[in-house]
């Protein structure tokens, strides 16, 4: 199975920015024929003021951002997990990071709230407070993509072992983790955790992120890129360069097999007391 990680440079344009996604979509179908490809997080709005998030949110299904994935996954011919979009949730001031993944027909295949909140304070002393604009989700969520079973997850979600384990064991062999790391805390922990998750669950890890910067209230943020595709060895298989692009890369799911035979850490789980 080939993939395409779209790596955006989002902003609060919504309309340019589902032009830029669109635009991507189209030039990694027509030079890598790929079976899958992933967006990075919030690649339809970035930044803004929480009434602008709130403005730019869809009720799903339907909205721009939505028809737009549907449309592109029907056209081409191809898989598309989108991302994630801000999800209008009613009776909530909160909006919902959300995932929408579609087949090759355009049908909706599984949606995936963002569970974890990056509620921190980096090391410049910026902070970042996910929890007072988004509303987090608790479902665990997997789709199959012709055999192959993907794990649904969002960015901050990397730091959390569990929620890995609980995708393992419902089945996954290659998880999507779309995301708008920071630069700061991405160029220390990025690939590292990355390649730590997919040796501890023995799967693929195919994450597309932001690059660049982009405007939060009155501060200028920037995330770190470096879109990736790391094998169940913890192998880097392709990474993008910085700037917006793409990179493609093959899942081999007979891989995900011959690891998880040679090291069967599923068997040697042992409950702890």
């Amino acid at each position: 199975m080939k993939v395409a990680l779209i790596q955006m440079n989002s902003g609060s344009d919504k309309p340019a920015n589902l032009a830029a996604a669109q635009a991507l979509i189209e030039k990694a179908v027509a030079e890598e024929k790929p079976d899958w490809i992933c967006l990075p997080e919030v690649f339809d709005f970035m930044g803004g003021s929480r009434a602008e998030k709130r403005a730019a949110a869809e009720t799903l299904p339907g909205g721009p951002a939505y028809t737009m994935l549907q449309t592109m996954a029907k056209t081409h011919n191809v898989f598309i997990h989108g991302g994630s979009i801000l999800e209008h949730i009613d009776g909530e001031e909160r909006v919902g990071n959300t995932t929408v993944a579609f087949d090759r027909q355009g049908r909706e295949l599984a949606r995936y709230r963002k569970i974890h909140m990056f509620d921190i304070t980096a090391p410049d002393g910026q902070q970042y407070n996910e929890s007072a604009a988004f509303r987090p989700g608790d479902a665990v969520v997997t789709y199959d993509c012709e055999g192959v079973t993907v794990g649904c997850s969002i960015c901050y979600d990397l730091r959390f072992p569990d929620l890995f384990q609980a995708l393992v064991d419902k089945g996954a062999q290659m998880i999507a983790l779309p995301a708008a790391f920071t630069l700061q805390t991405g160029k220390d922990h990025w690939e590292v955790l990355l390649r730590a998750r997919a040796i501890e669950t023995e799967t693929y890890f195919c994450a597309a992120g932001q690059t660049g910067t982009h405007v939060q209230g009155n501060e200028t943020r920037a995330t770190y890129g470096h879109s990736i595709v790391v094998d169940p060895w913890g192998h880097v298989v392709a990474k993008a360069s910085d700037g917006v692009g793409y990179v493609a890369g093959r899942i081999d799911p007979a891989r995900v097999g011959k690891v998880r035979a040679m090291i069967p850490v599923a068997q040697h789980k042992r409950k702890l007391s």
